[in-house]
């Protein structure tokens, strides 16, 4: 079959037969210079096809006479270089120009910036994924195709021109997501001198510590043994308390600091930094290697983080933490020594006001948004215990009657990395409660409730993307990591991820997660749980609940190496829909290469229970009643790994969150009718 390419080139499809196999090879015939030539093996028709099971000893010698004279078939090697964009879309120039506006010029942590950022703008080497022999300690069985030796190489989906995957709508870590949204928001402004510390005068200060304390997210010197407060992204020193374990680094104190913490920040998540953590000797005799692409290789490594395979089962944080990197102005450091035993909490404030820090022209319509970057490193050494509080809240409160159209959009990109040693415990909440709670009612019919989605529509927040990335590395034997990660917010997107590598035997780690979305937020919430060491545990439990017309997404990937012997790990996750226009996408996901295991999931995704409703109803209560109650319920036990100092008392942390419920709590009948229903 002769299909015309281009004036000079056409596909010719040949058919080549031994024994009773067949199998097509496709060549292009060039007129230039620049090609090879493989011999023509197969007899051909006129069209230059032959179709069947192949031919038997007789066919073959019946056809012999047509190889003679016949020249061979040539072909032309392609300019991989050339078709490296080829396949982008108009979105996807989008996208990465978006990021490119993002990144900007100028590097704000010194070497840390600046070496992110030539790594970001180190093209992907263009190299042929497929492994041919298995005896090649690079050979990977997930590979299902073989490129022909004409086609061209082309890098993984978002790497055509950046060494991290951009976002992509149709990307495996961005599906459900509000990319479009996101992309099409300018956040490229910076708070005013950022990168400084934010001085504030005596009634400001004031001011501020008022609020705070009246968002209950607070703590007194009597009840926490440090707390750093950022403002906008700054560090304000009037309102936080600093101790020689936790501190605000600058751009000037990391020129003296010490090599593991600049370490530790240029690391990226997503396998884009290989080298796996902790002793090399020791991580090599345990794991066999000391690369993360190559754990369980020959057979199994999920190869390069570049690769597609990879980049398909990867979270898609790794862009925007090393856009953290470039872009961050300081970093909260939690850096507990050896033997000590902190016995109070260590808080750290995020604070975002009404206008990111940016002055605002009245009465305009102010489309351009503010970026802020919060960093975050905890490092505890050996048989130390530390309990860290990471809060990210608005410091305004919107007026009901505001002229909200001078409110920028406002992007929050954090990254906190957690790195734990021998016999060190580490309990850690990162609670996300930024733009405002969702309007209630939208998902409910009739002309009554049009004034609610439009109020919802209009409502500043929804401009608003939140973004966190959170990597613990449980680096030595019997270290302890147990982490609580809230989505509590009413921002318009919001995405938090993130990753437990357990790379030491007697390593554990917790994890409980609550996500609460309504009216039309977009929500993300991604787990990965690694375990590369023998004798490893890992408990798992998430709730997440999904109101008005929101759409969110869950994701708990486990993945147990073949080191990985003796791994133990449960995981738990449960939904709940509360309207019929809410949406909701569950995904356990275990990947085990080790045969010596035992690992469980379970995913359950329901509205309220009947049963429970019909009891409690029976006894008195009215209908909102039983539904609040049976909502209180359901998430109670998430928070118990929070600090009880910030979750218990009139305002705190527990009784925003039964605030939150009461705003999302169904009303009226449900308009689908059945076994799963809510009465």
């Amino acid at each position: 079959m002769l299909l015309n390419v281009t004036p000079y080139v056409t596909l010719l499809l040949l058919s080549h037969s031994t024994g009773r196999s067949n199998a097509f090879n496709l060549g292009v015939v060039p007129q230039g210079k620049n090609s090879a030539k493989i011999s023509n093996r197969a007899p051909t028709t006129a069209l230059g096809v032959t179709v069947g099971l192949g031919p038997g000893k007789e066919t073959e010698q019946r056809d012999a006479s047509l190889y003679q004279g016949r020249e061979e078939i040539a072909y032309e090697i392609p300019d991989h270089e050339l078709f490296r964009q080829s396949r982008m879309t108009q979105f996807d120039k989008k996208s990465d120009a978006w990021y490119s506006a993002m990144l900007g010029t100028a590097p704000s942590l010194g070497r840390v910036s600046q070496e992110t950022l030539d790594t970001i703008h180190t093209p992907v080497p263009l190299e042929d994924e497929i492994r041919l022999s298995p005896s090649d300690p690079k050979f990977t069985a997930y590979v299902t195709k073989l490129r022909q030796p004409w086609a061209p190489i082309v890098p993984a989906y978002g790497c055509e021109n950046y060494s991290v995957p951009t976002p992509r709508r149709r990307a495996e870590s961005w599906r459900q997501f509000d990319v479009l949204g996101m992309i099409e928001t300018d956040y490229s402004q910076l708070p005013a001198d950022y990168g400084t510390d934010l001085v504030l005068d005596e009634a400001t200060s004031a001011k501020y510590e008022s609020v705070l304390q009246s968002q209950k997210v607070w703590l007194d010197s009597s009840v926490c043994s440090a707390r750093l407060v950022y403002i906008n992204g700054r560090f304000c020193p009037s309102l936080s308390l600093t101790t020689s374990i936790a501190k605000n680094l600058t751009p000037e104190d990391l020129v003296d600091a010490r090599e593991e913490i600049i370490h530790s920040l240029l690391r990226l998540p997503d396998g884009y930094t290989d080298t796996l953590e902790g002793d090399k000797a020791v991580i090599r005799k345990e794991c066999g290697t000391n690369s993360l692409a190559q754990l369980s290789a020959p057979h199994h490594n999920t190869g390069p983080a570049t690769s597609q395979f990879a980049v398909n089962n990867q979270q898609g944080m790794a862009c925007f933490a090393a856009l953290n990197s470039v872009r961050t102005g300081s970093v909260a450091i939690v850096d507990v020594p050896k033997n000590h035993k902190e016995v109070l909490p260590i808080l750290i404030i995020n604070a975002i006001t009404e206008g990111g820090g940016v002055t605002q022209n009245s009465g305009t319509d102010n489309t351009k948004g503010v970026a802020h970057h919060p960093r975050t490193l905890i490092l505890a050494d050996e048989f130390s215990e530390s309990s860290v509080i990471q809060s990210s809240i608005d410091l305004d409160v919107i007026l009901e009657n505001e002229d909200t159209s001078i409110i920028p959009p406002k992007l929050y990109n954090g990254y906190t990395q957690v790195n734990v040693q021998r016999n060190a415990t580490v309990t850690h909440s990162y609670i996300e409660e930024t733009g405002g709670i969702p309007t209630a009612n939208v998902d409910r019919s009739g002309s009554q409730f049009d004034a609610a989605r439009e109020t919802e529509a209009k409502r500043p927040a929804l401009r608003d993307t939140h973004l966190e990335c959170i990597d613990v590395q449980l680096i030595s034997e019997h270290s302890v990591y147990k982490g609580t990660m809230m989505g509590l917010g009413g921002c318009g997107r919001s995405k938090l991820a993130m990753t437990t590598t357990l790379l030491q035997p007697q390593t554990h780690s917790e994890i409980n997660g609550l996500s609460l979305s309504g009216g039309d937020q977009t929500v993300d919430m991604r787990t990965t749980i690694h375990h590369i060491a023998h004798d490893t545990t890992s408990e798992q439990a998430q709730k997440n609940m999904v109101g008005g017309r929101a759409t969110a997404t869950f994701k708990g990937r486990i993945r147990v190496e073949q080191s990985a012997q003796q791994t133990e790990s449960n995981q738990l996750a449960r939904a709940l829909l509360l309207s019929d226009r809410a949406k909701i996408w569950s995904i356990p996901s275990l990947e085990i290469i080790a045969d010596d295991v035992k690992c469980t999931h379970g995913a359950t995704i329901s509205d309220l229970s009947e049963e429970e409703l019909f009891y409690l109803r029976s006894r008195g209560l009215s209908r909102t009643q039983s539904r609040n109650m049976i909502m209180y319920a359901f998430v109670d036990n998430i928070g118990m790994g929070v600090d009880k100092g910030f979750l218990y008392g009139k305002g705190m942390l527990k009784d925003r969150i039964v605030a939150r419920l009461e705003n999302m709590v169904p009303r009226g009948d449900r308009a689908i009718k059945g076994e799963f229903q809510s009465v």
